[in-house]
């Protein structure tokens, strides 16, 4: 890794060097990861595919994402939240996932709390979620290697993880939060250096914030 973690790829590109020169993980880094993201599916996804990660890499669980969709039928909520018993023995026998029966039936319950949670609330989980985005007074002024290594839980995502687990869900530490928090753009920790950080933070100001 380059000391200020910013690593330039053979195209030229300068990119936070946890990207490494993986084309599936250099593609993730430039189009997705830090691009603010509303939409609940999508969400939900990422949360359940951030409980898999635990105590893994994310270019292994990104390796197997497509399999993960089948076998969750797209992740789409309600589908997910009538899984039962026969659906968790199926999955935890396919072994192009992750299988970890206390994650699997974790990513169905989240399912179900997510249902749960909007009927309490009267509003989408994407907007219980970037509810927690946190201000400015948060946020540093500049993102260094060493602001990233000395910030994988932050008051923001402790927040976040409180609040989920009052609400049913499972796998939402706060270091879990955290990195949901980044790789939906609820924060933008692209380095500075980064080629991706002025799209993402552009992105991120004219992105409508789900109400």
């Amino acid at each position: 890794m380059a000391e200020d973690g910013i690593t330039v790829g053979a195209d030229g590109a300068a990119r936070c060097a946890w990207a490494g020169a993986d084309a599936l993980y250099g593609r993730y880094h430039d189009t997705e990861w830090g691009r603010p993201q509303g939409d609940s599916r999508a969400l939900y996804e990422k949360l359940c595919l951030e409980g898999f990660q635990a105590g893994l890499s994310w270019i292994t669980i990104l390796r197997k994402r497509e399999a993960f969709r089948e076998l969750f039928e797209g992740f789409e909520v309600d589908r997910v939240a009538r899984f039962g018993e026969p659906d968790i023995e199926r999955i935890v026998q396919d072994a192009r996932i992750i299988r970890h029966r206390g994650k699997i039936a974790s990513a169905i319950r989240n399912a179900r709390a997510v249902r749960e949670l909007e009927q309490k609330e009267g509003r989408s989980l994407a907007a219980f979620l970037w509810s927690f985005e946190p201000g400015e007074d948060e946020r540093p002024r500049r993102v260094t290697r060493d602001w990233i290594v000395a910030n994988t839980v932050t008051p923001a995502s402790t927040r976040l993880s409180k609040a989920l687990k009052k609400h049913g869900f499972g796998f939402v530490g706060p270091t879990t939060c955290h990195a949901f928090m980044e790789a939906m753009g609820m924060v933008n920790d692209h380095m500075d250096g980064c080629a991706c950080r002025a799209p993402c933070e552009a992105e991120r100001q004219a992105f409508v914030r789900p109400r």
